[in-house]
């Protein structure tokens, strides 16, 4: 069988999937990958093929709004190119799926930790749920509509968003309670790989770490104000991951050291707990490394993955903006400690962790492909 993975290519949509094109490409399948500069090192660190795309921004996250027309083409090339036999995408990736229903081609969607758009039944969430879909479907289609395709008449509005089929690397425990999912929607697990760092990044041991990764604020409030106070002669110093964020705003004086890696592993491993905004690699990885979570979610999927942490137990949702640097500091020193919360996260985490999830992904794509 002949795969052409075409990810986004920012880690975490990226790493992932090279997680999945190494067990297809183990069980004896032809796996490349369609990567910009900024991806080639990693699909070269995972011993795959590349499939060259000149301009980094096209399978961007952050142009995923913008860049659908330019995925389509870069997609569409590399299908006539290498005529695979079944496409691997990420969720967002909406030039991937309007090329593989233009070459009339399976593709299998690698979505994130939890599901973000409507059940088919159950009870609603007060997600915006409805509003991201419509939202989505929007920049779909002005992607679909410019590569000249006749109009679709879906039962559902979400069915091109699925493609073949939709894996979820969460687990139903992060789910809504008796909410039903799309058929072609399944959970495999964290498919989890990173490219290992080329030493251990030297910390200091006097004090314990707290592991925080940045998401985007959305219009949202800035982690910053919080992060200066409750990490300012608290308990713990803090290794920040500015990840997709700003600039760093880290006071002086504050137990902070900021900095922008293609790893988290290792400093989750070393760490109490995990702060973060709420995205799917830093919350997966808290879970497989057994680490309590806080959560403090602003826009995208962020609100939908920080109510499943919630809900699942695995997680405390970190004090408010303005909240008295006290406040700040034993949230820290709560969730670090609270004995409850660790055996809970190392329950769902263990959950995660069978060791067959990159094993449910690649069956899924092979069949697909049949």
């Amino acid at each position: 069988m002949n795969v052409l993975l075409c990810p986004l290519n920012d880690p975490g949509y990226l790493y992932p999937t090279l997680a999945v094109g190494r067990e297809l490409r183990h069980r004896g399948h032809t796996v490349h990958v369609l990567a910009g500069p900024p991806a080639m090192a990693a699909v070269t660190a995972a011993g795959l093929g590349t499939a060259a795309v000149t301009d980094g921004t096209t399978l961007s996250v952050a142009h995923w709004t913008v860049r659908g027309p330019g995925q389509y083409t870069a997609v569409a090339q590399a299908v006539r190119r290498l005529r695979p036999d079944v496409l691997v995408t990420s969720v967002l990736c909406h030039g991937a799926l309007v090329a593989a229903e233009a070459a009339d081609l399976p593709v299998v969607v690698l979505g994130l930790a939890a599901h973000l758009w409507p059940y088919r039944a159950g009870p609603a969430d007060a997600c915006g749920r409805a509003w991201r879909l419509a939202e989505t479907l929007k920049h779909y289609a002005a992607v679909r509509e410019g590569a000249g395709l006749t109009p679709r008449r879906d039962r559902f509005p979400d069915t091109p968003l699925l493609g073949t089929a939709f894996l979820l690397r969460g687990h139903p425990v992060m789910e809504v309670p008796d909410a039903e999912l799309p058929p072609a929607v399944r959970h495999v697990g964290p498919c989890w790989w990173e490219p290992q760092p080329s030493a251990a990044e030297p910390l200091p041991d006097s004090m314990p770490l707290a592991y925080v990764h940045l998401g985007r604020t959305f219009g949202g409030t800035s982690l910053w104000p919080r992060l200066n106070a409750a990490f300012t002669s608290g308990t713990h110093r803090a290794v920040v991951e500015l990840g997709r964020s700003g600039a760093p705003e880290a006071a002086a004086d504050a137990d902070l050291i900021v900095g922008r890696r293609r790893w988290m592993g290792p400093l989750v491993d070393r760490a109490e707990l995990v702060l973060t905004n709420a995205t799917s690699a830093p919350v997966l990885a808290a879970l497989l490394h057994g680490k309590p979570l806080l959560v403090a979610p602003n826009g995208s999927e962020q609100q939908v993955l920080a109510a499943g942490c919630l809900r699942a137990g695995v997680a405390r949702r970190f004090p408010e903006p303005g909240s008295p640097a006290p406040d700040l500091r034993a949230a820290i020193d709560d969730a670090a400690r609270d004995p409850e919360l660790r055996a809970r996260v190392e329950e769902v985490g263990g959950l995660l962790a069978d060791g067959k999830s990159e094993t449910r992904a690649a069956d899924a794509v092979e069949s697909a492909a049949r």
